[in-house]
């Protein structure tokens, strides 16, 4: 096959759960989903960035069951079909599983194509940079090489791998010497002063079929079992799959392959691991700040300061970050606000549901917004799109009580019903009822529930 006809496939790896960026990134709403810059959220933004390079038509997006739904909201709503091309894992099983999913996924029709992949949760300042060197990448791919991408580090940074290059190769590459995991920040002064150092980006480009090839040469069990799985079925089953390795595929592939090159690449990178990390990508005003949302602030500098729903009024800070959501606050000194992750954990050990969703959760069918929570009644916001419906199952010890704000909702139970706005239907507790929104606008319901309530994290329907 001449290379003209080869075919590159973007696949954005769009797993995680970005914790260092909580309470805005949560376990069931991760980082790639989230608005952070302007109006796409950064999985929108991967996308469009590459174009008109690659088709981002045939991008193929790697991420969990519980983000699948998500995920393909956010792609179709820039005009990328997510049937056949959101790729689902039962469970995170680290980048190694994940590629070579896609890779046997892609194979299947082109073993010659080429895979270009993308986290989903990067950003990049220089697209035209960027653009250059992802042809520079698709072309050493041609050439059977292995490729990733790696930035040229502005400053001595700890939070990151770094890749060693050693040879020259053609489009101005390097072999690989060798990986480095994150290192103290003398060390980082020495990679940045020897000159051949590159941040580790996780931005690949290669072959299938060669990837292929060396995940069965240096990972054969890996290889074989993922084979076997996604042979067996459109579901993978969660108790097979989550016995893979755990693996990077740094470790898996590219620190054992002799195809590997790294390509330096200097277009305004960064991995938005932290508030930090963001703090510093994003352009500043007159006192070093970064204001979203409502914000009043007074003798305050080299802040970074977001708001969603309410009023944030700041005097007299300096060097602080401030994020508000709905239900939680986050406050710290911007040097520290990694230490964000370990909050994270605490809350999860402590069973608290703010770890890990936020008060409006999306559904197949909608969303769901908790309003209220008490020992005796809890009160949400039910929102149905077009064309779908929700079941519902009252406990035997509670009752359910919908009140129709929006639209017109159709109600099978013991009887079928008609509700209109201001009416309301009440679920006696062990029966079912399925809505059901056969119009073209939103349905909004105000869904109460009543009676003797169990503790629970997920309070929707």
């Amino acid at each position: 096959m001449t290379a003209s006809l080869i075919t590159v496939y973007p696949v954005l790896l769009a797993g995680g759960s970005g914790t260092r960026l909580w309470p805005v990134s949560r376990e069931l709403y991760p980082k790639q989903l989230v608005r952070f810059i302007g109006k796409d959220s950064l999985i929108q933004s991967t996308l469009k960035r590459l174009t008109p390079v690659l088709d981002i038509h045939k991008a193929k997006v790697v991420c969990g069951r519980e983000h699948a739904c998500d995920i393909s909201r956010h792609i179709e709503s820039i005009g990328v079909s997510a049937n056949g091309n959101v790729i689902t894992e039962p469970c995170g099983r680290n980048t190694a599983p994940a590629i070579l999913m896609a890779i046997f996924n892609i194979l299947r029709r082109e073993p010659d194509a080429i895979l270009c992949i993308f986290p989903a949760d990067h950003v990049i300042q220089d697209i035209g940079a960027f653009h250059a060197k992802l042809q520079s990448a698709i072309k050493l791919a041609q050439q059977d090489y292995i490729v990733t991408f790696g930035i040229q580090p502005g400053y001595p940074e700890t939070g990151y791998g770094y890749i060693e290059g050693d040879g020259r190769l053609p489009e101005n590459a390097l072999g690989i010497r060798r990986f480095v995991e994150k290192p103290d920040i003398n060390t980082a002064r020495q990679y940045v002063a020897a000159g051949n150092f590159f941040w580790n980006s996780g931005m690949f480009a290669f072959k299938a079929s060669v990837a292929a090839t060396e995940f069965k040469r240096y990972q054969p069990e890996l290889y074989h079992s993922m084979e076997s799985l996604l042979t067996s079925g459109d579901e993978l089953p969660l108790e097979l799959y989550q016995n893979l390795p755990n693996i990077s595929i740094d470790v898996a592939i590219m620190e054992k392959t002799r195809k590997g090159a790294v390509l330096p690449s200097d277009f305004g990178w960064s991995d938005i691991g932290s508030w930090k990390s963001l703090y510093d990508f994003l352009p500043k005003d007159e006192n070093h700040n970064v204001l979203n949302g409502d914000v009043i602030v007074r003798d305050t500098y080299n802040c970074f300061i977001m708001g969603h729903e309410r009023l944030i009024a700041v005097n007299h800070l300096n060097n602080a970050v401030i994020v508000e959501t709905p239900d939680s606050i986050f406050v710290s000194d911007i040097e520290h606000s990694r230490d964000v992750k370990s909050i994270v954990t605490a809350l999860k050990e402590k069973g608290r549901w703010e770890y890990q969703q936020h008060t409006t959760a999306s559904r197949p069918w909608g969303s769901f917004t908790t309003l209220e929570i008490k020992d005796a009644y809890r009160a949400g916001r039910m929102i149905i799109y077009p064309g779908s419906q929700v079941i519902l199952t009252s406990a035997r010890s509670e009752t359910r009580t919908l009140v129709l704000a929006e639209g017109e909702a159709s109600i099978q139970a013991d009887k079928n019903t008609i509700l209109k706005v201001g009416d309301s239907f009440i679920l006696a507790s062990g029966h079912r009822a399925v809505i059901s929104n056969n119009h073209t606008d939103p349905l909004v319901i105000i869904h109460i529930r009543t009676g003797n309530l169990e503790p629970s994290v997920n309070d929707d329907p």
